[in-house]
């Protein structure tokens, strides 16, 4: 059972810089003869799972009021920036930065289990989440399925048993818990996704992963609760980079010299991918709906890494697999692996790039698309491969962040879609009708025909209807952003929703039974 002394939470703090003062009841102090002998066996930044041996961490929108009660608790000890001496008798560790301070003493609490695992990091603006289930799974057959997963959709730590995930990247007390589970599992490897609010909000302090990928960059994220700036965001994607031994990065960006200069100053090795013709040490031949030849340019003579086809259409997944190759051969899959590497082939990620064809020839894909660079990969592919086909989007936006996504939709949308259907979609304290006005005042392409759904599973279903009523043309839908998510956030809370996956399931099915 993971524990941590008084003592040993203070010399962490003290070595890191961190510590302002010790705050008692009775007086301020800095000299650790003054300590209490005292044993944590838990850690918390909840104040309902108090008990007498809790460490709690007081951050983010933490209020004094929930403290009010907390001694009858017993709780010995707290962790915060601001001191609550006037409210409990418990120690206060007073500290400049309680993200930093969380992360560091989380990571020691349970025994610094990052230091034990091969640490694979991927983020990117788009693409993350097909990555990580992508080298999960060479890395699954590689390690003998010892490979752990940590996803913005599902984590799994034993090899067997997955759940849904709260955030992109855990908070630090709750990743380093389920690091240790991990390893207490036999796992040897994780793989997860690393957002940019994992940097800004220093959930991932301390770590230093064994291997970063940093798969694209465009705006996103941009609002007063998440980042203020492009640059801003572009920064803290860019850490990753800083804190890994070795970097996988994308050729092809326009931002890649900079990339490979933010990791060669980290003393990272750098190994690029790059698809369409983009030299790099591993590449991509064009890709076509029946695959793409994958090189290894590594050695001094080019090695065919074989012919690749997924079970995901997109050519920009193709660029997702290639990514997850290359991080997985830097990880140590050998070449002549060959069927680890192959082991993208089949995987199917519920609610991404999901296709379906009703019996009259509608095309649906359900997919997670959630600002413009992503919709407009997926509006390009659809041009591609079915140029002469009527684009229908169904799409909405979250509400309270993430603001500049609203204009980035409208803008892909206007772009190349024919008909533009705005739906509630995680509005949360904000009004979700008014969302899709905004939204719609975006639009720039007068052509685009634009319609306003106040229910999602009605908007689903009027895509449908409206395709029917345009049978001369081959209909194509995008239903986007909550994929196969069973929930829609509303003034706070999680709302049951059949999810996107579900209705068009219902729709192609119910059409098919006639």
């Amino acid at each position: 059972m993971p524990s941590m002394e008084l003592r040993t939470a203070y010399d962490v703090l003290s070595a890191h810089g961190l510590l302002r003062e010790v705050v008692g009841k009775k007086e301020w102090f800095l000299d650790p003869k003054k300590l209490p002998s005292l044993t944590f066996t838990s850690v918390s930044y909840d104040t309902r799972s108090v008990d007498g041996e809790t460490l709690l961490f007081c951050k983010g929108n933490f209020h004094e009021e929930y403290l009010e009660n907390i001694d009858e608790k017993g709780l010995p000890c707290y962790v915060s920036e601001v001191e609550y001496s006037a409210t409990t008798k418990a120690l206060g560790l007073i500290v400049n930065d309680i993200h930093k301070a969380m992360a560091l003493l989380g990571a020691q609490f349970y025994g610094n289990p990052q230091n034990e695992l091969f640490l694979i990091g991927i983020t990117g603006t788009k693409g993350k989440t097909t990555t990580a289930y992508l080298t999960h799974a060479i890395l699954k057959q590689h390690t003998g399925n010892k490979t752990a997963l940590m996803s913005s959709e599902q984590t799994c730590l034993n090899g067997i048993d997955s759940f849904d995930s709260a955030l992109t990247t855990p908070e630090s007390l709750d990743l380093f818990r389920m690091m240790r589970e991990a390893l207490d599992a036999g796992m040897t490897h994780l793989v997860m996704e690393v957002s940019s609010q994992a940097y800004k909000m220093n959930r991932v302090y301390g770590i230093t992963f064994d291997v970063g990928a940093f798969l694209n960059i465009s705006p996103d994220h941009i609002s007063p609760v998440e980042h203020p700036t492009f640059e801003d965001y572009f920064y803290c994607k860019r850490r990753l980079l800083q804190n890994c031994h070795a970097a996988v990065i994308n050729a092809g960006l326009p931002q890649s010299q900079l990339l490979r200069e933010t990791a060669q100053r980290a003393r990272a090795s750098v190994t690029t991918f790059g698809v369409d013709g983009v030299h790099a040490d591993f590449q991509a031949s064009a890709v076509t709906l029946d695959g793409s030849a994958f090189t290894d340019n590594t050695e001094k003579i080019s090695a065919p890494l074989g012919h690749f086809h997924l079970s995901i259409e997109g050519d920009f997944n193709y660029a997702n697999a290639l990514a997850a190759v290359a991080i997985a051969r830097v990880s140590g899959v050998a070449a002549t692996e060959t069927a680890a590497l192959h082991a993208v082939e089949p995987i199917v990620i519920p609610g991404r790039m999901e296709r379906f064809t009703s019996a009259d020839g509608i095309i649906a894909y359900v997919d997670y698309a959630h600002n413009y660079i992503s919709l407009k990969s997926l509006i390009d592919f659809v041009h591609e491969y079915h140029p002469l086909a009527r684009i229908t989007v169904v799409t909405g936006t979250a509400g309270g962040k993430a603001l500049d996504r609203r204009q980035g939709m409208a803008q892909a949308a206007s772009e190349g879609a024919d008909h533009l259907i705005l739906a509630p979609e995680d509005s949360d304290f904000e009004d979700p009708h008014a969302i899709s006005v905004e939204m719609a005042g975006y639009v720039t392409n007068p052509q685009l025909d634009v319609s306003i759904i106040d229910d999602r599973a009605e908007a689903i279903r009027a895509a449908f209807s409206d395709a029917r009523a345009h049978a001369d043309r081959l209909n194509v839908l995008l239903v986007i952003g909550k994929g196969d998510e069973k929930w829609l956030k509303v003034k706070g809370k999680h709302v049951p929703y059949a999810s996107d996956l579900a209705i068009v399931k219902h729709m192609v099915e119910e059409e098919k039974e006639e």
